[in-house]
């Protein structure tokens, strides 16, 4: 598993959109004590379901693993050129 650079930066980013997509797909809303692990898992999850990213194995569900996934689907989300894009 190849680690971007900016990982951490696009999963922040992923945890932000991803929240917006999660509202508007009528999924729930996300309060402002909800912890980031929750909301991680929950768009993680509405994404795999909505098959707009393949689902991890069996047993590597854990939240690394999920934070690199989301991190992964956020990168391919921006447009080419963006500094948080891997060159």
């Amino acid at each position: 598993m190849k680690k971007n650079k900016h990982e951490v930066e696009l999963v922040k980013e992923a945890l932000r959109v991803g929240a917006i997509y999660f509202e508007k797909r009528g999924a729930g809303k996300f309060e402002a004590t909800d912890s980031a692990s929750n909301k991680l898992t929950a768009i993680y999850r509405l994404l795999v379901q909505d098959k707009l990213i393949q689902p991890l194995a069996k047993g590597q569900d854990n939240e690394l693993n999920m934070k690199h996934k989301l991190a992964l689907w956020m990168e391919r989300q921006l447009p080419e050129g963006h500094e948080l894009k891997q060159k």
